[in-house]
């Protein structure tokens, strides 16, 4: 080749590069959309000798399964200097959308002022379906064609992956396309043409309950959670969702008793006396309370001593009934069923159960120790205070929780403990308190 026709072929591709730089300058939304015609080194190769902001102003148009792609094509010192010119918002949408091998290794190469402002966007808060949702999502315009989603599936590499998302062109999300409709369309077909409504989306800072409950609602696998531009940060999937409830359920069970929830069945010792031993002290003190009440009526129970005997059927079975209303109300929080404006309600709920279960054990219990003891002074005492004690017992189980909620507190750690003061102060109060009005029927 002479020289004259190099440089004129270089003269070529700087007027071409010059061109296609003022296009993807001024036009990015068109540009982004002829990227996501080719493969994705090229589409990196193009968004390389841009200007970083131009890149940027692409970047941000391109759809974000496309776009991850591109993203880790370029070049290390470019994906840095991207995330540097990103807003924050988009750069942490970004990085949710990587694997975590690839999000630390990003973070660590940016600045520390930049880093830690996108590890605070990014650390979503307990309970919220940001904290649970599986960032490997796929996500392309309307206008693409099955066959090149396919292609660009294949470059993604194989993944948890059942919808190819469908954004608009402000990337927010429009439908959905199930994979099997994708591997049975015409190459030719646009995406758009396959995409389905989505049935239900979630917030990042949705509670999981209130994912839990759409998940009832619509019976799909996955639910996408978005931003409020509508931009596709993530899916809740129901069998993660469903595992991390359950792993919480199992938490629950150890902090209703006053055990850590950091504690484990092969922890040490000393770490299992050091979360325990403040609740066993605060329970300790809640039974001396207990106790008292006992002492108030040491006269009535040195002159009639079966009344110790039965004193702990009464304790028991209000201690029971507590257990169950408490139960049932706490996961009514859990799972949003119920909030504070309905107390009146629960705890009315909680009353009438009380009431008719507490006239059906006194029976039962009435029979029994008229058997035994032949009194019908004793049978009237343990009727009544066996009814007064459940009904008791359901409203204390009611309004602990909905109160520890209120005020902000965890209803699973000290509920327990409050409800069995209440329950044996209850049922001691009852019990002997009746015994005493009715010591002239039990001589």
């Amino acid at each position: 080749m002479s020289d004259s026709a190099a440089e004129r072929l270089d003269a070529d591709t700087i007027a071409s590069r010059a061109i296609a730089e003022r296009f993807m300058t001024e036009f990015p939304v068109e540009a982004a959309h002829e990227l996501e015609t080719m493969d994705v080194p090229a589409a990196a190769r193009c968004l390389d000798f841009l200007p970083l902001d131009a890149a940027a102003k692409v970047w941000l148009a391109t759809a974000s399964g496309f776009g991850v792609l591109v993203f880790k094509a370029l070049e290390a010192h470019r994906r840095t200097a991207l995330l540097g010119v990103l807003d924050r918002s988009r750069a942490a949408e970004l990085l949710s959308l990587l694997d975590q091998e690839d999000r630390s290794a990003e973070l660590a190469a940016v600045p520390e002022g930049l880093q830690q402002e996108l590890r605070t966007l990014l650390d979503y808060p307990e309970d919220t379906a940001g904290r649970v949702m599986d960032t490997r999502i796929f996500a392309l315009h309307g206008h693409v064609k099955t066959g090149q989603a396919l292609e660009n599936l294949r470059e993604r590499g194989r993944g948890d992956i059942y919808f190819i998302k469908v954004v608009d062109e402000e990337n927010r999300l429009s439908g959905q396309v199930d994979l099997r409709d994708l591997a049975f369309a015409d190459a030719s077909q646009s995406l758009e043409a396959l995409a389905r409504p989505v049935p239900a989306v979630v917030g990042p800072m949705d509670t999981r309950e209130m994912a839990v409950q759409k998940f009832e609602e619509t019976g799909v696998r996955e639910i996408p959670v978005i931003d409020l531009d509508g931009h596709v940060l993530g899916v809740l999937r129901h069998d993660r969702l469903i595992g991390e409830l359950r792993d919480d359920a199992t938490v629950d069970i150890q902090t209703m008793v006053g055990a850590s929830r950091d504690e484990r069945a092969l922890s040490t010792s000393w770490f299992a006396v050091r979360k325990r031993m403040p609740w066993l002290q605060i329970n300790l003190l809640t039974a001396f309370l207990a106790a008292s009440v006992v002492g108030m009526f040491e006269s009535t129970i040195a002159k009639f001593t079966a009344l110790a005997v039965l004193l702990p059927v009464v304790a028991g079975q209000s201690g029971n009934a507590g257990a169950q209303a408490l139960a049932v109300t706490m996961r009514g929080l859990a799972l949003r069923e119920i909030h504070f404006g309905q107390w009146f309600r629960v705890v009315r709920k909680e009353v009438n159960a009380g009431l008719w279960n507490g006239i059906a054990i006194a029976i039962t219990c009435a029979i029994g120790v008229f058997i035994w003891s032949g009194s019908l002074g004793l049978v009237m005492v343990i009727v009544t205070s066996m009814i007064l004690s459940m009904i008791a017992a359901g409203i204390a189980g009611a309004l602990v929780p909905i109160t520890l909620a209120r005020l902000g507190q965890d209803p699973a750690v000290a509920s327990s403990i409050i409800l069995t003061t209440v329950t044996d102060i209850a049922g001691f109060m009852s019990f002997l308190g009746i015994a005493t009005l009715l010591a002239s029927f039990l001589g």
